[in-house]
């Protein structure tokens, strides 16, 4: 599995498991409410991109747990 394609298994599963739309994901972790429908038609984020997502879906999941 590619770095891009798991990046896009922990953005699906994290909507999942918190009942997210796509819309409330993008405009939460992307600033863009069409994120997650561009990634599914293939857009690819660049690394630094990638990153900063992950590191704030994180962050959020550390919240939550606090």
């Amino acid at each position: 599995m590619s770095e891009l394609e798991a990046f896009k298994t922990t953005v699906e599963t994290f909507i999942a498991d918190r009942n997210m739309t796509p819309t409330q994901f993008g405009k939460q972790f992307a600033g863009d409410p069409l994120f997650v429908f561009q990634l599914r038609d293939g857009r690819e984020p660049r690394t630094q991109t990638r990153e900063r997502i992950l590191q704030a879906m994180e962050a959020s999941e550390q919240e939550n747990a606090a």
